[in-house]
């Protein structure tokens, strides 16, 4: 076999069965890549998880069709073992074939624990790793060695001193690899044993991305004075050169002081993570260094601008957008870098890195719809402990309620915040000296991104296609988001839902409807971005401004301050981004599309949008993937819009990727030594 999908693929040959029953407890079916190939051959994937949704969902689109005559392959996949599946609806089993997957057949001489602890994306490598060494029967530990020595090229032995360190947390964190917990224990005990980093706070450092970056941020200054002293020597001018406090416990995190970051093997790394703005650089008061030299990117001048750095973070982008193979998490760390980059050029750059903005944009949405329309369908049904769309926010704060009966969590859904846009809003948030450890990370919005399909998806936990009656409208989303922690446990007196916030004084308003002993699941609406996108006429550059003086103004932050006193664990998402995008010329098709918007619209029947489609060559027939079978979307890609020929507007409901990939954050307090 070439990869292990085929062992699974081989099962499914179109028209053998109208129904295929998959008792699937390792989640190998919801494979990103194994779902798009089930697809293309003609497959339906749905999962039977609530009874009702699926009886649903089962009865409206597959019964109705197979009792007027007409073949569909549907494949019922349950997270359940083999023998369990004899507890499904009789009619289901009479009707369909049974089929069973689990990792132990896939690989029978590795450790079943360990395995079924990897992320699904690490099974190519492990599996082609297994052919190539073809291992003896092994345990926990030689299994955990054999995936970090095969997979990610780590031999824990080989890492002898701070400069090997470093290399390798820099390669796992810079590449946002996902090692397991199980993964990360073998390496920080092999790391211990040896010896050599007991002074380093391996357990944090290895295992939290943000920790790490933090460790190394607030090592810099050290290295730079450092630096400075042994290229000036003595300081005899009497100037103050200190750029970090010495008092005892002044570092957040123990370990040694100076770290390698002259080093070749760390500069490149240490270097793109100041211009990808993963690192930030600090004020450097005293401290001489060439033009040419890279500690550059670390230093703020006082006479310096961003165009070095937009310089940089060009060539970055255009030489890592993803290809047709990529998977969806390469897009969504594609998009960060992408924020970043429009994000400086929008907020004050040049007429010239505008239109090279414009253009790479172009080229990258264009590639970005032709990956869309082949991978979407392969992310509904993803696990949601590492979250890939907007529904699957709560059910990985449901996990999490799960695991602990203490645990209270609050979701801020702050309405057309793109990406981009996020980046400015950290910065005042950084500006505004909260003391904040932000995990960043991004997911895809629904599609069309309207408001009321990927806002609902967000508080429902559920695709579009269980909400049909709400479509139109957000006014069922407190319904919704009660029924979700209702299932998973909560009491109804113990969920709020509230919307409409952004102005006035946060922590008045959420003391009206919170209680602090009582409440465990909060869900916010802050909607002040999305009226000021609605207003806007002074493109993406007014909507930054718009955004940051709105922030400054404190709202935002009192209200992640006031919900993280309470004891809250604080998400913060959105449900659509926006562009500024350019009229096309607006359909004359009176009373057919049921929501006429500006980057998207909606049509009851395909044979409506097909009849409007024909005259706009820029719109996209969006499949109907997860959403209701009257919902047929017609929606803008790039930067084209339904409006009048020439003029200007931001807008959202389209499929560029500053709609699409929308930032999710979860708040923390930095917990300081002493």
């Amino acid at each position: 076999m070439h990869n292990w999908r085929e062992a699974i693929l081989n099962h499914f040959v179109p028209n053998v069965s109208k129904l295929t029953l998959v008792a699937d407890p390792d989640s190998l079916m919801t494979e990103e890549k194994l779902t798009i190939e089930l697809r293309w051959r003609g497959f339906d994937l749905i999962e039977f998880n609530d009874p009702v949704e699926f009886r649903y969902a089962y009865e409206s689109k597959y019964r109705s069709s197979w009792d007027r005559g007409e073949h569909t392959d549907l494949v019922v996949i349950l997270r359940l073992q083999d023998t369990e599946l004899d507890s499904l609806p009789y009619d289901l089993l009479q009707a369909g074939r049974r089929l069973s997957f689990n990792l132990g057949q896939l690989f029978p001489n590795l450790s079943y624990p360990v395995i079924e602890n990897l992320d699904r994306s690490l099974l190519d490598a492990i599996f082609e790793a297994q052919k190539q060494f073809t291992p003896e029967r092994m345990g926990d530990n030689a299994t955990m060695d054999f995936i970090l020595r095969h997979v990610f090229a780590i031999d824990p032995v080989l890492i002898k001193n701070n400069v090997d360190l470093m290399r390798t947390l820099l390669r796992i964190h810079y590449n946002k690899w996902r090692l397991p917990d199980i993964l990360n224990d073998r390496l920080v005990h092999v790391l211990k044993e040896q010896g050599n980093f007991q002074s380093w706070p391996l357990d944090e450092v290895l295992k939290d991305e943000e920790a790490f970056f933090a460790f190394i941020q607030e090592r810099w200054p050290v290295f730079l004075e450092s630096r400075h002293r042994t290229s000036a020597g003595p300081n005899t001018t009497g100037e103050d050169t200190s750029l970090y406090p010495k008092s005892e416990g002044a570092l957040q995190y123990p370990g040694p002081e100076a770290l390698p970051f002259d080093h070749h093997d760390i500069r490149v790394y240490i270097d793109n993570l100041f211009i990808e703005g993963r690192l930030r650089p600090i004020r450097a008061p005293g401290i001489h260094i060439s033009a040419d030299s890279w500690v550059q990117s670390g230093i703020i001048e006082e006479t310096a601008n961003d165009n070095e750095r937009i310089e940089r973070l060009f060539p970055i982008v255009e030489n890592e957008m993803p290809g047709a193979e990529a998977r969806h998490s390469d897009w969504t760390a594609f998009a960060m870098k992408w924020a970043e980059l429009s994000a400086l050029i929008v907020s004050g750059g040049s007429e010239e890195y505008r239109k090279r903005l414009h253009d790479t944009g172009d080229k990258i949405n264009h590639a970005f719809a032709q990956w869309l329309l082949a991978h979407y369908a392969g992310m509904i049904n993803l696990p949601p402990a590492s979250p890939a769309m907007l529904h699957q926010v709560p059910r990985r704060l449901g996990r999490e309620m799960e695991e602990s009966k203490e645990k209270r969590v609050a979701l801020v859904v702050v309405d057309g915040l793109s990406l981009d846009q996020w980046v400015t809003v950290r910065q005042v948030l950084q500006q505004q000296g909260m003391d904040l450890l932000m995990r960043e990370s991004a997911v895809f919005a629904w599609i069309p991104t309207l408001t009321s399909v990927s806002r609902q998806a967000i508080f429902s936990g559920k695709p579009p296609l269980y909400f049909p009656a709400s479509i139109y409208s957000t006014n069922k989303e407190d319904k919704l988001w009660r029924q979700f922690w209702e299932s998973s446990g909560c009491s109804r007196m113990d969920i709020v839902y509230q919307r409409g916030m952004g102005d006035g004084d946060a922590q008045e308003k959420l003391e009206s409807v919170i209680d602090p002993d009582t409440t465990r699941a909060v869900g916010l609406v802050v909607d002040k971005i999305d009226k000021i996108m609605h207003g806007m006429q002074l493109g993406a550059a007014g909507m930054h401004g718009q955004i940051k003086q709105w922030c400054e103004k404190g709202f935002l932050g009192s209200m992640i301050e006031y919900l993280l006193s309470c004891g809250f664990d604080v998400w913060m998402t959105s449900d659509h981004g926006n562009i500024e995008c350019y009229g096309k010329g607006r359909p004359s098709e009176g009373v057919i599309a049921e929501t006429s918007g500006k980057r998207s619209r909606i049509y009851s029947t395909s044979e409506f949008r097909s009849q409007v489609a024909a005259e706009f060559d820029f719109a996209h027939e969006w499949p109907q993937v997860g959403l209701p079978s009257d919902f047929f979307p017609l929606v803008a890609g790039g930067r084209d819009a339904f409006v009048k020929h020439g003029d200007c507007i931001v807008g959202h409901g389209g499929i560029a990727i500053e709609e699409v990939i929308v930032p999710l954050v979860k708040f923390e307090r930095k917990e300081r030594n002493g």
